[in-house]
């Protein structure tokens, strides 16, 4: 896995201007492979030969595209072991996670997008009648959707096969081009999707991949005037710097940004359920998620016996290497933000939260390990209440009604998915209508993999997944002609 690995663009791959540089094992910390480090010049170029494909793509036929895609879908799924391997290395995700929730999610969203019903694509027109046009009488009206240009993807580390599927499959499918620009810390992994698609018979500059760590990559893949759309998944202070570069073109934007998921747990609460839901914080890829149940709303009848339960669940998961098959746990993405979780648990006890269960680093001969972290006696105005830390720490902040519980809940910067565990349904929907997030999970952290997916407020513009994902990547286009 160490060789060094070229840049994709226009069809071929090519040396970077600005060498190699390391990518580390974050369980082993070991060398992976040497990714390339992109100059803004072959950035542009990337850019550039997707405004020339743009052109031939956007008229190809959609079942010709669809069979692409399709055929990617089993590249993907037949290296599934080998690509598991290498997405594994690169993230530190465990062995299970690696193969179904980032290679596996990665080709079934390429197949998803091989087979859209007829009734979505290129998702119906709609014939109407607008008011009258003098004695000519009354204007018909086709709207119809038309891909948007050529978008740049700008993914997020914590899944470095899922997230850029779920943004080129529905763009390609559209028939737009893309630029993917992967983080910097595991980019090998979409370099492999690239090669998979190559192999499919995408045709030359319709995916381009350009990684870096200089922050000028990923500014030129946006600000390029060939560029038409920016789809982003990442922290929402990146997220408000690339607004403000989109802003000066009007280039559509589509992003996913940071989350605070609130969990608002009810009396009568199934708590088996819901310390299994708040849980996977703790393990789901040691809680870098932006969709983890990490502000934990407690009603003061269940919130000892929650806390207990949670603090219980944390001790049992196994923190270690990630190639074992019985590890729950694995590291963070790197020691700069293993520093950055523990200063956060260490602000919680400044603010006068209780550590119940751990707090420190486990005891393990490399890797940027952080145990899993419960805190109580949190009140909703600290920042580790109110701050996307991204690692296996949950905070926990009792309430006393429905009423507090919805307005704690609501009481943050951050609006992306958050959850109601309660045995009354009835509420537990009403309490769901009534909480502003893009999307709130009842007696469950399950995905849907067609609802629609994004986040109110500074948690993300737009919704994609499923047919939404069409819409996303598609702009409208009316066509008018005399009754």
């Amino acid at each position: 896995m160490t060789a060094r690995q070229p840049l994709f663009v226009g069809g071929s791959w090519v040396e970077p201007d600005g060498g190699h540089y390391e990518v580390t094992d974050p369980a082993s910390e070991e060398t992976v492979g040497w990714a390339p480090e992109a100059s803004r010049d072959q950035v542009l170029a990337a850019c550039a030969a997707a405004r020339e494909a743009f052109g031939p793509w956007s008229r190809t036929a959609p079942e010709e595209r669809a069979a692409i895609l399709g055929r990617a879908a089993g590249i993907i799924a037949a290296r599934l072991t080998e690509y598991a391997s290498l997405a594994g290395a690169e993230t530190g995700a465990t062995l299970g996670t690696a193969r179904a929730l980032q290679v596996g999610v990665a080709a079934a969203r390429f197949r998803r997008y091989a087979r859209v019903e007829p009734a979505e694509w290129p998702i119906p027109p709609q014939i109407n009648e607008a008011g009258p046009m003098g004695k000519a009488g009354v204007m018909g009206a086709l709207a119809v959707r038309q891909p948007v240009g050529v978008v740049t993807c700008v993914t997020s580390y914590n899944n470095p096969w899922a997230n850029p599927a779920g943004k080129v499959a529905p763009a390609l499918a559209m028939g737009n081009t893309v630029v993917v620009k992967p983080a910097p810390q595991d980019p090998l992994s979409v370099y492999r999707m690239a090669q998979a698609l190559e192999e499919a018979g995408v045709p030359p500059g319709v995916v381009n991949v350009v990684s870096g760590r200089s922050t000028g990559v990923g500014e030129a893949a946006v600000a390029s005037p060939d560029v038409d759309m920016v789809s982003f998944t990442g922290s929402t202070a990146v997220g408000q710097r690339i607004a403000e570069v989109c802003g000066r073109d009007m280039k559509r934007q589509l992003m996913e940004l940071g989350g605070k998921g609130a969990a608002v747990v009810f009396d009568d609460a199934d708590l088996r359920s819901a310390v299994a839901g708040i849980g996977t914080t703790f393990s789901f890829y040691s809680g870098q998620i932006c969709t983890a149940p990490t502000r934990v709303l407690a009603q003061r009848g269940i919130h000892d016996r929650l806390v207990e339960q949670l603090a219980a669940y944390a001790d049992r998961l196994k923190v270690g290497d990630p190639r074992e098959p019985d590890t729950v746990v694995g590291p963070v993405i790197s020691a700069a933000h293993r520093d950055r979780v523990e200063s956060y648990v260490e602000l919680g006890r400044k603010e006068g939260a209780v550590v119940v269960t751990g707090g420190g680093r486990p005891d393990l001969p490399a890797g940027f390990y952080v145990a899993p972290t419960l805190l109580a006696d949190c009140t909703n105005d600290m920042r580790v209440v109110r701050e996307e830390i991204f690692g296996p720490v949950v905070a926990v902040v009792p309430f006393d009604d429905e009423e507090e519980g919805i307005a704690l809940a609501n009481d943050t910067d951050y609006g992306l998915i958050d959850y109601v565990w309660s045995g009354d349904v009835a509420r537990a929907f009403r309490v769901a209508r009534l909480l502003r997030a893009g999307g709130v999970g009842v007696n469950t952290v399950g995905r849907n993999m067609e609802a629609p997916f994004g986040g109110f407020k500074k948690s993300g513009v737009g919704r994609d997944v499923g047919s939404y994902a069409l819409h996303a990547y598609s702009e409208v286009q009316a066509i008018v002609w005399p009754g």
